[in-house]
């Protein structure tokens, strides 16, 4: 009897190893494992995961890499990987952006495992989210600061934080927040894409965050979250203050409950973020933090200048949240299957909410072609209210837009020059799991406009113009070619814009 335990584990173990070696042996890959992955192991589990699912991912790598040469790396999965489907909304998770925050890291790369091991065996959600969602995934944005912090033994609280230069990536993107706050303080009806606004910048930014800002300008997200570690709640913008105040100023969005919906919405799928019977991080503000439902306006939390989750819906049309994860922002290989099961269900839910709200395609009521640029402007009338919500989108490629809303009843209008504005009446009922409700807007052209209007689109076609419509904002693609002179912070921003045709895609991993 005593010998019976030792007996069962040895038999477990040829199991397992067995399982181990027919995987190998029929598929090329290896079975994920549970474990701190270093940089090249990395690359391996995306790579196996695009072996097994080749039909629906496609790895690429990002323009710059790190600051010590190590490639970034993104998963996609799509029914038509590496490319835009109109109607189909484009989500993003970024972690390890602070190299010794790490679980976020190892969700991800498993996530990727889960989504194609589970798309395979004909899940249902799976395969309604692969086709109806495109997913970018990258484990690491900052893989030089994980290796420090790994080399280091991963439990101080700093070592590793930084890219290679020293710098704090979540404060290195351009400060959009303190021109929005300037444009409402003097009335100015500029509330979006506002990167051609911005003449100066108060650092050089590193290539780590040159590489997530050329692609946030390339493809066009609608929903998206960046994953830290050293408490757990769900943050949400704005990440700045107003007036400078460096804590407990709630500094709201225009689209403040919206994001407190989606922030709501990784809260109380996760396992115990939500709960209020759990315990904070040790700090006054991270006890309070459970009775909110887990969830923070990030200003009221403390302010920071200079983040990515900020610059996100300043310059382009994607919502983004800042996720921390846990206490513990390098836990131990031991407890990393237990938070992947903590996080998954908040993790897939939280990707169905870029299918919030209304989408469509705004197009030319002659010609039937999709008009890009085109601006979505939002009034929320629920319950008697008159808001206008001073944030607008606008549409893209060809023509097709995302609207994030919440519950409620809205006056919705798009609009863009040389066409009459087009305003319809929607009611916003959200259904789980489901893609958003479909609003359309046939643009007429104005009347003064209609002969030149008509010479061109029976001349030009509109495949023809792509390039120059798909612009979301003159000026705001990220030159392909980033001169070394640009470290001089004092350069002006123009300068170092793309004039030219955009690279639409990133640069895939062959």
């Amino acid at each position: 009897m005593p010998q019976r335990p030792h007996f069962l584990c040895q038999l477990i173990g040829m199991a397992r190893a067995a399982l181990f070696f027919i995987s190998l042996c029929f598929t090329g890959t290896l079975p994920f494992q549970f474990k701190h992955h270093n940089n090249e192991e990395l690359l391996q589990v995306l790579q196996d995961v695009n072996i097994r699912c080749p039909n629906i991912s496609r790895i690429y790598t990002l323009s710059e890499t790190s600051v010590l040469g190590v490639p970034l790396y993104m998963i996609e999965f799509s029914t038509k990987p590496g490319h835009h489907e109109i109607l189909k909304p484009e989500f993003k998770y970024i972690a390890n952006m602070h190299g010794n925050e790490v679980l976020g890291r190892e969700l991800l790369l498993k996530l990727a495992d889960y989504l194609c091991e589970r798309y395979l065996e004909g899940d249902p959600q799976i395969k309604a989210l692969v086709k109806s969602t495109r997913i970018h995934l990258m484990p690491s944005m900052n893989p030089d600061g994980w290796q420090l912090a790994t080399d280091t033994g991963g439990q101080d609280y700093l070592i590793g934080r930084t890219n290679n230069n020293s710098i704090d990536l979540n404060r290195n993107f351009p400060d959009l927040d303190r021109i929005i706050f300037t444009n409402e303080e003097d009335h100015i009806d500029h509330n979006n894409h506002l990167l051609e606004q911005l003449s100066r910048l108060n650092e050089p930014l590193q290539p780590e965050t040159k590489a997530i800002i050329r692609l946030i300008m390339q493809i066009p997200f609608v929903l998206s979250a960046n994953f830290h570690g050293g408490d757990l709640v769900a943050n949400y913008p704005y990440d700045e203050s107003r007036s400078g105040r460096q804590k407990d100023e709630y500094a709201a969005t225009p689209d403040d409950d919206t994001f407190r919906n989606l922030a709501l919405s990784y809260s109380t799928h996760h396992a115990d973020m939500a709960s209020p019977k759990r315990k904070g991080c040790g700090d006054v503000d991270s006890n309070r933090f459970a009775k909110q439902g887990g969830i923070t306006n990030g200003a009221k939390w403390y302010s920071l200048q200079g983040g990515m989750q900020d610059f996100n819906y300043l310059s382009s049309n994607d919502f983004e949240l800042t996720l921390e994860l846990g206490c513990d922002k390098y836990p131990p290989q031991g407890v990393l299957e237990n938070e992947w099961e903590r996080n998954k269900d908040a993790l897939l839910h939280y990707i169905w909410q870029s299918h919030l709200g209304i989408k469509g395609v705004v197009y030319d009521s002659l010609t039937q072609q999709g008009i890009p640029n085109a601006v979505i402007h939002i009034k929320n009338i629920t319950g008697g209210r008159s808001d206008d919500i001073l944030h607008d989108i606008t549409s893209v490629h060809d023509g097709d837009y995302y609207r994030l809303l919440t519950d409620g009843i809205y006056k919705v209008t798009a609009y863009r020059d040389g066409y009459l504005p087009h305003t319809r009446l929607v009611t916003v009922v959200n259904r789980p799991y489901a893609e958003a409700q479909r609003v359309d807007f046939p643009l007429k052209p104005n009347n003064k406009h209609v002969k030149h209007h008509l010479h061109n689109h029976h001349h030009r076609p509109f495949k023809d113009a792509y390039v120059a419509a798909y612009r979301i904002q003159t000026d705001n693609y990220i030159n392909s070619k980033i001169e070394d002179d640009f470290e001089n912070s004092q350069q002006q921003w123009s300068n170092w814009a793309e004039e030219d045709e955009p690279i639409l895609e990133p640069i895939a991993v062959q």
